[in-house]
């Protein structure tokens, strides 16, 4: 059926915009999320002749286009396709293709392009994309010839794919969308995974024989359903304690007995010090990068502690530490080799039980002040997700939350930005959603970051599905307000926010919006917004003064003296950080 197709493609002049959306279905592509732009309309007009084979996502802002493409990326391991136009819609997009390359997500970035023949003319938003993006993306490229496309957007899949998975920058001419060719659709590429040499595997298994305290840390990306159990498998046999990269959480099972935490920013100090105690690390899928080794201190770089890094692309091994073993490979390939190894004696069952212990003594909620205890949220939340929610994170402190207290199990995603974006969470909610709309969505994001994309919102309208968004509101920057009180303590400048009712905001667009301020408020307010079937927003009014799970602002302005007042009729209005505290449900 697809030569027929290729053969009947060959003969059949077709524009620019046709091939493409004709080269997106043959390479497998089936969600395109898109901010429309005049630079590619015959490209529009191409992707309505597929409108039955490609899921057209229109969306509200270009970063939260691509940051749902990216989420479609981690969610599946297959690349979607977002599209925005030039110059502003580019730059626009450009978060998103960082968050896509840090992350290691496979995807595709369409971006309009000023007709050819008007390069280097600074002519109307034009822009060297392969400048622009060369730091951010695998590959960048442009097209000028129709009967290139296929070729391109061949390679493109396969580029965003293999070995390190990541994000490809296309550019697309405007007057080649239009010429009118005649090209065969090319079939997609059957590519093997990579192998793990069993040389190495067998020179892991005597290493790990060897160690006493040995440390697994999971990390990278598109995991698949038969890599995860493998991976568990090998885990397990060997007893193995198990910590996750900064926001990795939901690569390995929290409620199994081996799980000790994760590793990223605001992990547990407890943890961090016994990790600077072990005699091996096993890296599985992990760069090592800066938040999982504290500002690259965690670990020697010379190597002094062993050092076994498995990564689908060899260049990553050892590319800051130094590595006692490096294994090339696939890494749900790895894990299903791993899994069918012999497993060593285990000379550490004591000491994975003391990780363990670590995670759950910090699970125990403490006693914060205030009237809403976000650490019983999280906890009351574990047990109201479905065993197959995907929760969305965004950047900032109110993150920890949910990474300290809450643990995901075997069949629940998080997925999040390695590389801290803001903004990051809701339009990785809809996309979720969108791509698979049966499941629970729920998105976490501070007040700040949802004001940067909460917009897609509209989206979720658009397209018929309902997230549900916790809005974590302490009326500031929260993040950069605790460096700036350690640093600058009682100097507030720049990190107070004015917010609306988020409730209220959601409400107009027709949705579900409650606002939590006590406690035990949250769990029946959760229950409505799912029972309700429409978006939500569930308002979590925190106490400001509860600036992490581990410090409060009164900890970090300790000891410090405040500035002396400014004379009488200069004094600067301070930041004012009152929450209401009405937690009444809105109907």
């Amino acid at each position: 059926m697809e030569l027929a197709q290729a053969r009947k493609a060959r003969n059949t002049p077709r524009h620019g915009g046709r091939i493409l959306a004709d080269a997106l279905v043959a390479q497998g592509i089936d969600h395109v999320f898109e901010v429309p732009g005049e630079s590619f309309l015959d490209t529009l007009d191409g992707l309505y002749d597929q409108r039955e084979r490609l899921k057209l996502v229109t969306c509200r802002f270009e970063a939260g286009a691509v940051n749902m493409a990216d989420a479609y990326g981690k969610l599946t391991g297959r690349p979607a396709a977002a599209m925005v136009t030039r110059g502003p819609g580019a730059c626009h997009g450009a978060i998103g293709v960082h968050v896509a390359y840090q992350d290691s997500t496979p995807m595709l970035l369409f971006v309009g392009q000023i007709p050819h023949g008007d390069t280097g003319r600074d002519a109307f938003q034009e822009v060297d994309y392969r400048q622009m993006f060369a730091p951010l993306a695998k590959w960048v490229t442009q097209i000028d010839h129709a009967k290139r496309i296929p070729e391109v957007v061949a390679h493109a899949v396969d580029v965003a794919t293999s070995g390190r998975p990541g994000p490809v920058v296309i550019a697309l001419s405007e007057e080649m969308q239009k010429d009118q060719v005649q090209v065969p659709d090319l079939p997609r590429a059957r590519i093997g995974a990579a192998f793990p040499d069993p040389e190495m595997l067998l020179r892991m298994r005597a290493m790990l024989a060897k160690a006493r305290k040995p440390v697994a840390i999971v990390g990278g990306s598109c995991w698949t359903a038969e890599g995860r159990a493998a991976l568990h498998q090998f885990l397990r046999a060997n007893n193995l304690p198990v910590t996750v990269g900064f926001r990795r959480q939901a690569h390995y099972d929290g409620t199994l007995d081996n799980f000790a935490g994760d590793l990223g920013v605001g992990s547990d100090p407890g943890l961090i010090g016994k990790i600077k105690h072990a005699d091996l690390i096993l890296a599985i899928g992990s760069r090592l990068g800066d938040a999982v080794t504290q500002g690259y201190t965690l670990l020697d770089m010379a190597g002094a502690v062993p050092i076994i890094q498995v990564l689908p692309d060899g260049a990553e091994i050892g590319r800051v530490f130094r590595t006692a073993l490096g294994i090339v490979s696939d890494l749900n390939t790895f894990a299903i080799a791993a899994a069918g190894l012999e497993p060593v004696k285990i000379a550490w069952s004591k000491w994975t039980q003391e990780l363990r212990s670590l995670r759950e003594a910090q699970r125990a909620v403490p006693n914060y002040e205030g009237a809403l205890n976000l650490g019983t949220v999280m906890r009351e939340l574990e047990v109201l997700l479905t065993p197959d929610a995907i929760v969305t994170t965004d950047a900032g402190n109110f993150a920890g939350w949910a990474t300290r207290f809450l643990n995901f199990s075997e069949a629940q995603r998080y997925i999040g930005p390695t590389n801290g974006a803001m903004g990051y969470s809701v339009p990785a909610a809809v996309g979720a959603k969108i791509v698979h709309p049966n499941r629970m969505v729920v998105s976490m994001v501070g007040d700040g970051g949802f004001m940067m994309t909460g917009q897609e919102v509209a989206t979720a309208f658009h397209h018929g599905v309902a997230p549900i968004i916790l809005v974590f509101n302490n009326q500031m920057y929260g993040t950069i307000r605790m460096h700036q009180e350690r640093a600058y303590p009682w100097r507030v400048s720049g990190t107070a926010l004015t917010n609306p009712d988020f409730a209220k905001l959601i409400e107009a667009f027709g949705g579900h919006g409650e606002v939590v301020a006590e406690t035990e408020e949250f769990a029946p307010a959760f229950r409505r917004a799912v029972e309700s079937g429409r978006p939500a927003l569930i308002e979590l009014r925190m106490n400001p003064d509860q600036i992490s799970t581990r410090a409060t602002i009164a900890d970090l302005r300790a000891g410090k003296k405040p500035p002396k007042a400014a004379p009488k009729g200069k004094r600067a209005a301070a930041p004012s950080h009152r929450v209401p505290v009405s937690g009444k449900k809105r109907v």
